[in-house]
Parts: structure tokens; C-alpha cells; sequence
């Protein structure tokens, strides 16, 4: 039996959705044992950080909404399969009702590219702070003031805020996930 060829194809889908889609496909997949004809099912993601309640928090974040990335064959069912899954809307073509247009690698693997590079980068950030720049705080005690960097420490990621409170100038030390920039 010959080798069957795989490729990428983009698959609308609804936005949100992308996670129980792509379950409900791995499920359909193996009932209907069509694993020699699709292969990955790709949610591409990148982490977001957020401050809640005074700690940063990552979360990852959909990198591309109402997309899923599937390397399948498109022989026989399949293409019907995976059309027939709720909440797909049809795979991206180049024209409406058309037949599906595979990705070209160069896309798929900037694609992938990407979200290997932002998982590898999750704990690398890299904020350019300037001494003498202005920026609001905004968490903690004294969210919503402003005030001008006096100091820079990039190995604690922490700076130094010059903030007038009540009148006076009073020395801050955040970190760059409490301030941003004006």
C-alpha cells in the first residue's frame, strides 16, 4: 500500500470552541479509524500574562481564533467527516464552497515556529523600561498614580518609581508587571 500523502489544511470553526472541536474530532477519528488518513490537530496558542490579586498569572490565549490547523489526506469521507463536526463552519479555500487549498510549508512551519517560540519565551520577558520615562501603576496599593522611572533592576525585573502622593515624592519599588507605560 502506497504512502498516503498528508498535508495542512485550515479549518473555520467557532470561536471558543476550538478545544472541544478539536476533541470531538479526535474522537470521531478513532471511531471511524481514519488515523491513517488524518494526522495532527493544531490549536495554535501563546501564553498571556495577567496580574489577579497581586500574582502574575499565565493563561494561554487562542493565537488564532476561529482556526484550527488539521494535516490530514482529504480522500474519500474525510473532507465529510470533519465538515460534519459541530461548530465547523468548512475548511479556508480560495474560493467560497471550494475545494479546501492545503498551507504551504513555509506557512505551517512559521506557524509552528511561533508557538514553539512563545512557549520556549514564556518566562523571557523582555519589557523596555527607560530611566526617566513616565508610567502608571496599575496594581496594588497605589493603582492608577503616576510617576517617572528612577531606577532600573532587570535581573528582579523590579523598578524604581518616583510618585507624587499628596504632594510629596515617594520612591516605589515594582515590579514591571505592576506599571505601564504612559
Amino acid at each position: 500500500m502506497a504512502e498516503i500523502k498528508k498535508r495542512f489544511y485550515v479549518v473555520r470553526v467557532i470561536t471558543g470552541k476550538e478545544n472541544k472541536i478539536k476533541e470531538y474530532l479526535e474522537m470521531e477519528i478513532s471511531r471511524l479509524k481514519l488515523e491513517d488518513f488524518i494526522g495532527q490537530i493544531l490549536i495554535p496558542t501563546e501564553k498571556v500574562f495577567q496580574i489577579k490579586d497581586g500574582k502574575k498569572v499565565s493563561k494561554d490565549k487562542t493565537f488564532l481564533p476561529g482556526y484550527i490547523i488539521v494535516e490530514a489526506a482529504l480522500e474519500g469521507e474525510v473532507p465529510h467527516v470533519i465538515r460534519s463536526i459541530p461548530n465547523v463552519m468548512g475548511f479556508l479555500g480560495n474560493e467560497k464552497g471550494g475545494d479546501p487549498s492545503p498551507m504551504r510549508m513555509s506557512e505551517v512551519n512559521r506557524i509552528l515556529g511561533k508557538v514553539d517560540e512563545l512557549s520556549e519565551t514564556e518566562e523571557e520577558m523582555r519589557i523596555p523600561f527607560v530611566i526617566g520615562e513616565p508610567v502608571k501603576v496599575i496594581d496594588g496599593p497605589f493603582n492608577n498614580f503616576s510617576g517617572i522611572i528612577d531606577e532600573i533592576n532587570e535581573d528582579k525585573k523590579k523598578l524604581k518609581v518616583m510618585v507624587k502622593i499628596f504632594g510629596r515624592k515617594n520612591l516605589l519599588e515594582l515590579s514591571y508587571m505592576q506599571v505601564e507605560k504612559e
